[in-house]
């Protein structure tokens, strides 16, 4: 092997060695010496077979001439700056380089550098490995996951059609959930944020597995019993199960009404219409419609103190009333009161609902009116998370305040304060 400097004039033998001759030549990947001026003055047969040079030999050649033409310009300074600087480092690992056949077909490569000295002449060598076969496995790898993704996407596919499919079949909730369905898209439309958008989805399909399973077996329990109770005598037994179904659709109405609730005040969509009412009157009203929901041996209690009236939106008022005087009820023990106390006076209404039930978790208190939260020790107790949101969403659009304090087992007070001055175009 002769090195060949750039104006073709001959130079010394850089290696005589018959051993390193004999693995050279037999060598199973690409191995090329070039020397300071960038000309390949060795090649192995390998290295020429691997870029076309089949019968030929590439000594002789500019190093660019198997680089393609895009990485001239920067592989020069590259060359000039290793010549200058040399040292043993791998390259192409964890990246792609490529180098070019004598036909100009690229191919994908791997490569690693040496240097040495002979005869004060500084030459690199380059051990190159053609990486095609890997970029090949690396593609059907590639077009595997994708595959695996497909049959995935279509695998939760078909569970969300069976999901579907499986609430069809009561047929006596249809028309409950075509409304659910319709309100759900129009709360969906409401939201201006997409991020949003989704993790209300999310978050509603979460919810309404869990909340929906248990009033729905009790509907398709009781109307498969309905139909073995078919004589005059069996008349108590239809009518437990009927009430059994009434309750539960019940109750899927009123998750129903929450959220419809929820989309009119995301959607804006929500008018206060303030009146001056009589406001221990209302409550009391409120008081007697809660009475059917109390546990044996509880008992609600109602205080009034100052003025009888007040100025404000009695029905979202009451909405948020019924709310809270509902959560005293189901998250308190048998024989336990709970306490409605309010005061009007010439500036605000204050009402305080107080309860004796489980109390909420000190590191659930700050969370308490995030939509679709549920403290801890409630996840047990029926409930979609949304009703204490909803409140604190009413609370201020009525330009009022509320606030709590709550111990474990020792129950919770909320504190509504509202304004009650009637108010005129001149304030």
């Amino acid at each position: 092997m002769l090195d060949s400097a750039p104006n073709g004039n001959v130079v010394k033998p850089i290696i005589k060695d018959i051993r390193f001759d004999a693995l050279f030549q037999s060598a199973s990947m690409g191995i090329i010496l070039v020397n300071t001026h960038g000309v390949i003055v060795m090649a192995n047969p390998f290295s020429n077979n691997l870029f076309g040079y089949d019968g030929e030999s590439m000594e002789g050649l500019i190093l660019e001439k198997i680089i393609p033409q895009r990485f001239h310009h920067k592989h020069v300074g590259y060359r000039n700056s290793y010549i200058e600087n040399p040292k043993s480092r791998g390259m192409g690992i964890g990246m792609t380089l490529s180098a070019l056949k004598k036909d100009g077909s690229e191919f994908p490569v791997e490569i690693s550098l040496g240097h040495f000295k002979s005869e004060d002449q500084q030459y690199a060598i380059a051990f190159i490995v053609d990486i095609t076969r890997r970029h090949e496995y690396e593609n059907k790898i590639l077009l595997q996951q994708a595959e695996m993704e497909k049959v995935n996407e279509e695998m939760r596919q078909l569970n969300f059609n069976l999901e579907n499919t499986v609430l069809q079949r009561t047929t006596e909730l249809q028309k409950t959930l075509v409304e659910l369905e319709a309100s759900k898209e129009h709360l969906t439309k409401s939201l201006e944020k997409e991020k949003e958008v989704n993790d209300l989805k999310s978050r509603f399909v979460s919810m309404a597995s869990h909340e929906f399973r248990t009033p729905l077996s009790t509907v398709l329990s009781s109307i498969s019993l309905l139909a073995k109770y078919n004589t005059t005598e069996d008349q108590p037994k239809r009518d437990k199960h009927i009430d059994r179904i009434k309750s539960s659709v019940k109750t899927l109405t009123d998750i129903l009404n929450e959220f419809l609730s929820l989309g009119k005040i995301e959607e804006g969509k929500v008018e206060v219409k303030s009146e001056l009412f009589d406001i221990s009157e209302f409550i009391n009203s409120i008081t007697n419609e809660m009475n059917v929901l109390l546990k044996p041996g509880q008992e609600i209690k109602y205080e009034h103190f100052g003025n009888i009236c007040t100025y404000t939106d009695s029905i979202l008022l009451k909405h948020v009333l019924i709310n809270l005087v509902s959560n005293a009820i189901k998250f308190s023990p048998e024989n336990a009161n709970i306490t409605i106390t309010c005061k009007v006076d010439n500036e605000n209404t204050t009402i305080k609902i107080t309860d004796q039930g489980m109390g909420i978790p000190m590191a659930d208190q700050i969370h308490l009116f995030e939509r679709f939260f549920r403290a801890t020790n409630a996840t047990n107790i029926q409930g979609t998370g949304l009703g204490l949101h909803i409140v604190g969403r009413y609370i201020e659009i009525l330009n009022g305040t509320i606030s709590y304090e709550s111990e474990l087992e020792k129950g919770s007070t909320f504190k509504i304060v509202l304004p009650s001055l009637i108010k005129t175009e001149f304030d």
